[in-house]
């Protein structure tokens, strides 16, 4: 059984400070080669951490809530990667701080990508969840499906996880080169999804956080809350997150 949240909040914590690392804060930043975040710090206003890679095929990864896109455009012009680069757009999820702002890229011509399961959550229930949030779904034709396996963009390989329980098509996506996992809202430092928005379901989130937990990760890239980085800080994540949600 995973507990749920009553408010809006994307996730629960648990009640122990998350692992920081002082020269990752800020709204913007580099973290390696290619790899950009743009992480959401505000306590007054919900939104997710959004990623970049780069390179020849640049991917952005939850664009997040349109009001707030421009902070994330922004911050992308300071690292030199401008909008119009973007070749793709990947939605773990199609929740409205992680989705709702694809429009944006969609209207200047990237490419949209998300699983079929999630387009169809998106299709039966997303206008009146969104509606529940007093938002307009995002009217836009998605390019292509993602399943699970390999994602080859130029010059790099990705690899894509059906991790479905905060949401029933919610994917993860795993970056070998560079050993990192973006986990939309599976899993966060110190946290989990919650499972009481439609479509969740608590069994099928601990699988998908335990499947995650075996990856050989250096960096945890969460779609709220901190990054953490090191392969020891990362088990030690998974394993409390174990302890207090998963065992019981």
């Amino acid at each position: 059984m995973i507990t749920r949240l009553p408010s809006a909040e994307c996730g629960i914590k648990i009640p122990q400070s998350a692992f920081r690392n002082p020269q990752l804060e800020g709204d913007f930043m580099k973290l390696d080669s290619d790899l950009y975040a743009y992480p959401w710090k505000s306590m007054q206003e919900n939104n997710c951490n959004s990623y970049l890679i780069g390179g020849d095929m640049p991917l952005l990864i939850d664009p997040g809530h349109q009001h707030l896109v421009k902070n994330l455009i922004n911050g992308m012009e300071k690292d030199g990667n401008r909008l119009e680069d973007i070749r793709l757009i990947i939605a773990t999820h199609v929740h409205p701080d992680h989705f709702e702002a694809i429009q944006t890229f969609a209207r200047a011509g990237v490419l949209t990508a998300l699983h079929p399961e999630e387009e169809k959550f998106m299709q039966e229930t997303g206008r009146e969840f969104y509606g529940a949030f007093g938002m307009d779904m995002p009217e836009i034709k998605i390019d292509f499906y993602l399943q699970e396996g390999e994602l080859k963009l130029g010059q790099k390989t990705l690899q894509i996880f059906f991790t479905p329980g905060h949401s029933p098509g919610s994917i993860s996506l795993y970056w070998p080169e560079k050993k990192a996992l973006f986990t939309g809202d599976v899993v966060f430092a110190m946290g989990v999804g919650r499972t009481d928005f439609p479509g969740g379901d608590g069994n099928l989130l601990r699988d998908s956080i335990e499947r995650l937990a075996r990856l050989d990760a250096e960096w945890l890239l969460s779609g709220h809350g901190e990054i953490i980085r090191g392969k020891k800080n990362i088990q030690r994540n998974f394993s409390n997150i174990g302890s207090n949600f998963l065992d019981y």
